[in-house]
C-alpha cells in the first residue's frame, strides 16, 4: 500500500488549519464534528477531540481542518498533529465510517465550451482528482476507470482530467451536438455510482513523480531562472488555462537562446489559438516579468 502524507495549509481564519492528504478521505459528503459525541461515526474525529485545543473537526475531500481552543498557537502544536493524523491514515483505520448501502452521491455535471472546437469540457460540482492527468489513448488510461470507460466510446480520441472536470478531445466524425448530452450523463452515472476516477495507488504515484503540476515529471532539479518561471506558470498562467479546459507544463529552459519550452495539455493541445495565446500572452508576460532573460516560449507539442 502506498503511503499517505499530510501537508500542513494555513488558512485565512488563524484558528483553523487544514491538514491535506494525498488521497481522498471521504467519497460521499462533507463532515462537521463539534464534540466527540457528533464524531461517533468517525474513529479520526473522534481521536483528535483527546487533544485539548480542539474545538471543531471538518472532514472533506481529500483533507482534515481543525478548529483550535486559544489555549495554544498552531505554531506550537500543528507539526505533531500532521504526525498523529499521518500515522491513523497508514494504520489503514476508517476516518469516516460512512453508509454507503444502496446510496448515489448526488451529482451534476454541466458541458462547456472550449477555444478549442475539438474539445469540451465536462465540469462536476465536487472534486475529481488532486492533480492533472493527461491519457492519450486507452492503453494510457489502464489505471484511471473513467477515462478507460470514455475510450469506448469510438469518438474519444483524448481525456484530460483535473479538479472537478474532464476535457474530452474527440475525432472530426462526431459533432458535439450529437454526443455531448451522451457524454455528460455517462460521466454523471460513472461519478454518481461511486467508482473511481483513478487508483488511488496510481494518483499517489502521480504525485510522488511530478511534484508540481506546472513541471515535467522527469525533471528533478531547477535552477533559479526554471523556478521563477515555474512560479510564474503557477500563478498567473495555469488558472487561465484550467478555465479553457486545459493545462500548461515547464520542460525546459535554454540559457543561451533564452528559450523556454512548454507542453501543453488538455484543451490546449492542438488549439488553433494556442500559437496567439503562447506567443502574445505567455510569452509577452515572461519577457516582462522576466526582463532579459525570456526570449521565446514555444510549445514542444503544439
Amino acid at each position: 500500500m502506498s503511503k499517505v502524507t499530510i501537508k500542513i495549509q494555513p488558512t485565512n481564519r488563524p484558528a483553523i488549519v487544514k491538514f491535506e492528504a494525498n488521497v481522498f478521505l471521504t467519497k460521499h459528503k462533507n463532515y462537521e464534528f463539534k464534540n466527540i459525541d457528533e464524531a461517533k461515526d468517525s474513529p479520526l474525529a473522534q481521536q483528535l477531540f483527546y487533544l485539548p485545543f480542539t474545538k471543531t473537526v471538518y472532514v472533506s475531500g481529500n483533507f482534515i481542518a481543525i478548529e483550535r481552543y486559544d489555549i495554544v498557537e498552531w505554531a506550537d502544536v500543528q507539526n505533531e498533529v500532521a504526525e498523529q493524523i499521518e500515522a491513523y491514515l497508514n494504520s489503514g483505520q476508517p476516518v469516516v465510517i460512512e453508509d454507503t448501502e444502496n446510496k448515489k452521491v448526488p451529482v451534476s455535471i454541466y458541458a462547456e465550451n472550449t477555444p478549442n472546437p475539438a474539445v469540451m469540457k465536462f465540469v462536476a460540482n465536487k472534486k475529481l482528482v488532486l492533480s492533472p492527468f493527461e491519457f492519450k489513448n486507452i492503453d494510457d488510461a489502464k489505471d484511471a476507470p473513467l477515462a478507460s470507460a470514455l475510450f469506448h466510446f469510438p469518438f474519444v480520441k483524448e481525456v484530460f482530467i483535473d479538479e472537478n472536470y474532464v476535457s474530452i478531445s474527440k475525432y472530426d466524425m462526431a459533432d458535439w451536438n450529437d454526443i455531448a448530452q451522451e457524454l455528460r450523463e455517462f460521466i454523471r452515472m460513472h461519478i454518481e455510482e461511486g467508482k473511481e476516477i483513478i487508483t488511488e495507488a496510481y494518483s499517489i504515484q502521480s504525485q510522488k513523480e511530478n511534484k508540481s503540476a506546472s513541471v515535467a515529471s522527469d525533471i528533478t532539479d531547477l535552477d533559479d531562472t526554471s523556478q521563477q518561471i515555474v512560479d510564474i506558470l503557477e500563478e498567473y498562467v495555469k488558472p487561465a488555462v484550467a478555465s479553457d479546459g486545459g493545462n500548461i507544463v515547464f520542460k525546459s529552459y535554454d540559457e543561451q537562446s533564452k528559450t523556454v519550452s512548454v507542453i501543453l495539455q488538455g484543451a490546449c493541445s492542438g488549439c488553433p489559438s494556442s500559437t496567439i495565446t503562447l506567443k502574445n500572452g505567455i510569452e509577452t508576460m515572461l519577457k516582462n516579468m522576466m526582463q532579459d532573460k525570456v526570449n521565446e516560449v514555444v510549445a514542444i507539442n503544439g
